[in-house]
């Protein structure tokens, strides 16, 4: 058989997603805070786009046509995108747009005047939390120069809970010095604030505490030097190794609980980025819900009219040669702000859509609580709204609802089923996790509910579980063992 080259047509189809697409998806993934740092870049690429002047004075004819107009009613503007989509007229969700289209979320979104004590004060912005380096750096300042800059290298290997990160002997390689200018060093430390700050271990923390308040004895250093025995509840035994009879290693139990394993923590880790919810939810007079975005945090862009008219007389007075790549760039910048506007319009069209959905599947969680929370899939609120499940969880990416219960993220509502033990309806596996957390909070502490117990127990609530998906409950929430839990019930009690 002869081999040779040859050419061969073939048709076939391929998904190509155009750049404009791509874009269009990636605005739906970002949050609302994520997307005014997207806006404020095509801001300063595109000369022609500029935010929205809400308040008065503003030139009119800057506004761009494709903007609603100013004569138009809120209330029918709101109804016509609930009622986009399967089930979202509003009926069920029951909402009066007329009387409850506005959410505010300032004193001055009220458009009245501020009442005693709501007036603004400088004293209400939050500052950053000072970190536990920072004041460890400010304790330092004093050192003599031969200690200072160990001392501050010592202080950079501190973690957050104010534990040191590594020893001495690596630390004085590092430098080039002796281990015990390092130990010196690391004394100093060790006695600037909070009290245990700089320790190696938990044993020496403890100790570091117990020194402060003059209670380390050597009963009390024997006690710290056996810590495991403490988590393991071993009293007898360390009523041997203290020397000491139960009263008084009650006494001595009471003391070290009272120490702060993790000191450094009662100081900051910076800066506090604070969520900003995306939806706001609340129920309204009639008793129904109303379902809004935060406009607070979604800008309104406009074309410069004016400036585009300036640029295309600009560069009418030039030959055509001259001309054509001015018109080119003012085409380009135009066709740029309508696409970005009306993809920032059908990205708010599709979160208004998926949230509506979400509180006419939950509505009952809003009402009642997490234990009435609903099994609920991706599939199910894209076959609501007829759209792709991808771009449900596109939408439901980054982005957090607030309500009267809270705030929380849009990926929380969604949770897999769990069976009925009596054949009635699924429960959600969050429902089911705070039931489990709450039996356990309310049981005896020197009686704990073992796993199979709790078994018991939830499938009397109507709960159908096998015992490997309790003890996985039970660890994914940081929840000990029922015996764990029984031995620190006899440690707090003794």
């Amino acid at each position: 058989m002869a081999l040779g080259p040859r050419l061969d047509l073939r048709t076939s189809q391929t998904l190509v997603i155009s750049p404009q697409l791509q874009a269009a998806i990636k605005l739906l993934t970002l949050s609302n805070l994520e997307l005014q740092a997207e806006i404020a870049s095509e801001l300063e690429r595109n000369p022609l786009l500029e935010m929205a002047d809400d308040g008065d004075g503003g030139p009119a004819d800057t506004a761009d046509e494709a903007a609603p107009p100013a004569d138009n009613d809120p209330a029918e503007m709101d109804t016509q995108l609930a009622a986009e989509g399967n089930a979202h007229n509003g009926d069920d969700l029951d909402v009066d747009y007329v009387e409850e289209r506005f959410h505010h979320d300032s004193i001055a979104d009220s458009g009245r005047p501020a009442e005693a004590g709501e007036e603004f004060s400088f004293d209400q912005v939050a500052a950053d939390d000072i970190t536990l380096a920072e004041h460890l750096e400010r304790q330092a300042m004093g050192l003599a120069p031969a200690v200072l800059p160990v001392a501050l290298h010592i202080i950079s290997l501190i973690d957050e809970a104010g534990y040191l990160t590594e020893s001495c002997a690596e630390i004085a390689e590092r430098l080039g010095i002796d281990e015990a200018q390092v130990l010196r060093a690391l004394d100093i430390v060790q006695g600037f604030e909070p009290t245990g700050v700089g320790a190696r271990n938990l044993a020496e923390c403890i100790a570091l505490q117990a020194k402060e308040a003059d209670r380390y004895d050597p009963c009390m250093a024997a006690l710290i030097d056996n810590l495991e025995l403490v988590a393991r509840g071993d009293l007898a035994q360390l009523r041997r190794l203290c020397d000491v009879d139960a009263e008084d290693l009650a006494d001595m139990l009471r003391e070290l609980r009272s120490y702060n394993p993790k000191p450094g923590l009662a100081y900051g880790s910076g800066s506090t980025q604070a969520i900003v919810p995306d939806i706001f939810v609340r129920r309204t007079a009639r008793g129904g819900w109303t379902v809004e975005l935060n406009s607070g945090t979604l800008p309104r862009l406009i074309v410069n009219r004016q400036y585009q008219a300036r640029i295309a007389a600009h560069a009418t007075g030039k030959p055509a040669a001259r001309a054509r790549p001015e018109r080119q760039f003012l085409d380009s910048c135009l066709s740029q702000a309508h696409w970005l506007m009306k993809a920032l319009d059908q990205r708010a069209t599709t979160i208004m859509k998926v949230a509506i959905a979400l509180v006419e599947e939950q509505q009952a969680f809003f009402e009642k609580g997490v234990a009435h929370l609903k099994p609920l899939t991706l599939r199910q609120i894209a076959d609501m709204i007829d759209m792709h499940e991808s771009t449900v969880s596109r939408v439901t990416s980054n982005k957090y609802l607030a309500c009267d219960r809270g705030v929380f993220e849009l990926k929380y509502f969604f949770t897999t089923a769990i069976h009925s033990a009596d054949g009635g309806v699924d429960a959600s596996a969050e429902a089911v996790r705070q039931r489990l957390k709450a039996l356990i909070e309310a049981e005896e502490p020197l009686k704990p509910l073992s796993d199979d117990k709790l078994v018991e127990a939830l499938k009397k609530d109507g709960y159908d579980l096998a015992r490997r998906t309790v003890t996985k409950y039970r660890e994914a929430m940081n929840i000990p063992s029922s015996f764990d839990r029984r031995r620190r019930a006899l440690v707090r009690a003794a």
